[in-house]
């Protein structure tokens, strides 16, 4: 519906428009990829996840950090570490 793809580009301007350069580069490249796919709930994980600190969020995208119990089971959080740490 049309409300689902105004909630899926504002999701994907504002993971360009983090703050720090380096997380606009690595929330805007997944977003533009994964996002075009999300359903709704997807995208409210996602939304969730985008509430998170910047340094944080690199910090679990990175394994540098575990996320804490509170987003340890976000999709959207899950996925973005697979998609940055993929095996091949």
């Amino acid at each position: 519906t049309e409300e689902i793809e105004n909630l899926r580009k504002k999701l994907i301007f504002r993971s360009w428009h983090r703050g720090t350069r380096e997380m606009d580069l690595m929330m805007g490249k997944f977003a533009e990829a994964v996002l075009p796919g999300y359903e709704r709930g997807q995208l409210e994980s996602y939304e969730s996840l985008m509430q998170e600190n910047d340094p944080d969020i690199y910090n679990w995208i990175t394994l540098k950090d575990a996320p804490p119990a509170s987003v340890n089971q976000n999709t959207a959080l899950l996925e973005l570490i697979a998609f940055y740490n993929k095996t091949e």
